[in-house]
């Protein structure tokens, strides 16, 4: 099991939602979260506003999968997600050491769905 964690552009979610649905991938969160990388002081267009600052408003989407599931869903996010240009986020594939469905208790693999 994977915890996927994918930083990207606002403007992108709803490419990169239906690339993930066309892997199956169907559950997932998604945070409005603040900040920079490599872009840092540079102005950004975010629904018709500019904007200037170091934290740029971005989306964090976390992802738990099995592990058959982690190529596709980090492809499907590239695809859905990438512009060419600087800020088009990072992904971060991580250990999911266990996961619980609390409705059932199902436990690990099952459990993720």
């Amino acid at each position: 099991m994977k915890l996927i964690v994918a930083i990207i552009q606002p403007y992108r979610l709803e490419e990169v939602k239906q690339e993930l649905y066309k892997n199956d991938i169907n559950l997932m969160t998604v945070s409005e979260v603040l900040g920079h990388g490599r872009q840092m002081g540079v102005n950004e267009v975010y629904r018709g506003i500019r904007e200037t600052g170091n934290l740029l408003r971005k989306l964090r989407l976390e992802i738990a999968v099995n592990d058959k599931f982690v190529e596709p869903a980090v492809k499907a996010i590239i695809d859905g997600a990438k512009t060419g240009e600087t800020g088009d986020g990072k992904i971060f594939v991580l250990p999911l050491e266990e996961c619980v469905r609390i409705r059932t208790e199902e436990r690990g693999g099952k459990a993720i769905g």
